[in-house]
C-alpha cells in the first residue's frame, strides 16, 4: 500500500490575522499615543498659566516689579493644547481619511506647541506692554527681566502631543473606532426592521390599499377572512 501523507490546508484567514509581537506594537502604541497626548496636554495647559517672565519697571517714584504669565506672553501654546486633544478624541470617532487627517492636526498642534514655546521663553513684550501701562509712557523700558523653565515645561509637552500625532499616523488605521459597535448594530439591524415593517404591511389584508389590489385582481378580498372564521370554528 502507498502511504497517503495529508497535506496542510492553508487557512486563508491567518495570513490576514497579525502576529503577536505586532498585535503587542499595535496595543501599545495606542496606549502610548493616548497617555502621551493627554499628558502633553495637561503640561501645556498647567504651564501656560505659570508665570514665564519677570522684570523691574521705571516708574516715577523709581521701579515695581512686573510678571507675565505665559497666557499673557502667548496664547497659542494653550489653544493649539485644547486643539490638540479635541483631535486626539476625534481619532477614535473618525475612520479612514478622517483618521489621518486629525492624526496630522494633532501632529501639527504638537509642532506649533513646540515653536512657540521656545519663542516665548525670550520674549519680553508681555513685560514692556505692562510696564508701558504703569508708567504712562508708550515705550517704558524694563529692567534686570529673569525667565523661568515653564516655557520649556510647554514645549515638553507639545513634543508628547507631537509623539501622539505621529503614532497615530503611523498606527492609527489599526485602532479600534469609537463608534464602530454601533454604527454594525445599527446597519445590521435596519434591514431587519425594514423587513419587519414591509411584512407586517404586507399581511394586513384589511388595509384599504390591499383590498383594491385585490378588487383589481378579481378577487373577492372577503372570502379569505370567511375562509379564516370557518377553519377557527372548525
Amino acid at each position: 500500500m502507498v502511504g497517503v501523507t495529508a497535506a496542510a490546508v492553508p487557512q486563508p484567514r491567518a495570513e490576514h490575522e497579525p502576529s503577536a509581537p505586532v498585535a503587542r506594537g499595535r496595543r501599545s502604541s495606542l496606549a502610548i499615543a493616548l497617555l502621551a497626548g493627554a499628558l502633553g496636554a495637561a503640561l501645556v495647559l498647567l504651564a501656560t498659566s505659570r508665570k514665564w517672565a519677570e522684570g523691574t519697571a521705571s516708574v516715577a517714584q523709581g521701579s515695581l516689579s512686573q510678571s507675565a504669565n505665559g497666557d499673557d506672553i502667548t496664547g497659542l501654546p494653550g489653544a493649539l493644547a485644547v486643539v490638540g486633544l479635541a483631535a486626539l478624541v476625534a481619532v477614535f470617532a473618525v475612520r479612514r481619511l478622517g483618521r489621518g487627517v486629525v492624526a496630522a492636526l494633532l501632529a501639527l498642534c504638537g509642532a506649533g506647541i513646540v515653536i512657540s514655546s521656545a519663542l516665548g521663553a525670550s520674549d519680553k513684550a508681555a513685560l514692556e506692554e505692562k510696564a508701558s501701562k504703569v508708567s504712562g509712557l508708550t515705550h517704558s523700558p524694563i529692567h534686570d527681566v529673569a525667565y523661568t523653565p515653564w516655557p520649556w515645561v510647554a514645549a515638553v509637552g507639545g513634543v508628547l502631543l507631537l509623539l501622539a500625532g505621529v503614532l497615530a499616523l503611523g498606527y492609527g488605521r489599526h485602532w479600534p473606532a469609537m463608534s464602530g459597535r454601533y454604527e454594525r448594530a445599527g446597519t445590521a439591524g435596519a434591514p431587519a426592521r425594514s423587513r419587519a415593517r414591509r411584512g407586517a404591511a404586507a399581511s394586513d389584508p384589511d388595509r384599504p390599499e390591499e383590498l383594491w389590489k385585490a378588487l383589481d385582481r378579481g378577487e373577492d378580498p372577503t372570502e379569505a377572512p370567511a375562509r379564516q372564521e370557518a377553519e377557527r370554528g372548525a
